[in-house]
């Protein structure tokens, strides 16, 4: 595989709590656009993918894809869907309809959730308060952006996957990891639920 990596580039600081407000938004913002389609609304999720891209890039996220980033990825993916695949089985959506265009609204939305909150949100909160700060933080916002989706009942699953997401930002230096885990679970799970 070959190696691409491009640093964080510098010059901007942005502060945790400006992040926090801005993300605040953009979930606003996808609630209202989704209406009563809630979770299954594409056009939200996308609009919502679009907002938390643009908020990594103003925070300039650096990108690094390497192979251990993307074998680390794939595995914590099958790890994140092993619990549910055991306590589920197969019987999610186990018909092909639909899923050629859920999935790569899917991965954006999964991917721009982990730009900005393994990636822009993990750097600003790192450099005030430290990683494990950052790990916590992203873990809780994480979690909050899910309740207007899936309820309060959805709040500890959620809160122990951003808790993993966001160690693996740790461990692997990079948030495309936990990006490759997030949308790979997210992928598996239209199979299981």
């Amino acid at each position: 595989m070959t190696v691409a990596t491009t640093a964080p580039r510098r010059g901007i600081v942005v502060e945790p709590w400006a992040l926090l407000l801005a993300f605040a938004a953009a979930v606003a913002i996808r609630i209202s656009v989704a209406a009563p389609s809630g979770a299954r609304s594409i056009a939200a999720g996308l609009v919502f993918a679009g907002a938390l891209a643009g908020l990594a890039v103003v925070a300039r996220v650096g990108l690094a894809v390497n192979r251990r980033a993307v074998v680390v990825g794939i595995v914590a993916a099958a790890a994140l869907t092993l619990p549910v695949l055991l306590t589920h089985g197969l019987g999610g959506h186990l018909d092909h309809a639909g899923y050629a265009t859920w999935a790569p609204a899917t991965v954006a939305v999964a991917t721009a959730e982990e730009a900005f909150l393994r990636g822009a949100l993990y750097d600003a909160v790192a450099r005030v308060r430290g990683v494990d700060a950052a790990v916590l933080v992203g873990a809780v916002a994480f979690a909050a952006l899910h309740v207007p989706l899936y309820g309060w009942r959805a709040v500890p699953l959620d809160l122990a996957v951003g808790l993993a997401l966001g160690t693996l930002r740790l461990i692997t230096g990079t948030w495309t990891t936990p990006a490759i885990a997030h949308a790979g679970a997210d992928l598996v799970g239209w199979w299981l639920l």
